[in-house]
């Protein structure tokens, strides 16, 4: 999976994540997915409620429009994110492009 794929209703994203990693923050990851660092550790679920809080701020949805598909312990992570798939691929896409 590429680090993000449209749907119908939204996109798929593949993140991986580094809890504990200082202050909350999104970037360019490799081709298969995103980069997440944390400052939320990774007990009681709190890192993956922190992911979905990013996500949700960096995207302009509403956390209920972000949902964890797969990796609930693991690093890597799968979310979806519901809203109008073009404007939040331009979103993702728009995280590779600061960074080139």
């Amino acid at each position: 999976m590429a680090a993000w794929r449209q749907r119908d209703d939204g996109i798929d994203l593949a993140v991986r994540v580094t809890p504990r990693g200082g202050r909350d923050m999104l970037a360019a990851g490799t081709d298969d997915h995103l980069a997440a660092r944390l400052a939320a550790a990774p007990v009681d679920g709190a890192a993956n409620v922190a992911l979905v809080r990013l996500i949700a701020a960096h995207f302009g949805v509403a956390r209920r429009d972000v949902t964890l598909v797969a990796g609930d312990t693991a690093r890597l992570k799968r979310l979806r994110v519901a809203g109008d798939p073009a404007v939040l691929a331009k979103t993702a896409a728009a995280l590779y492009e600061a960074g080139s």
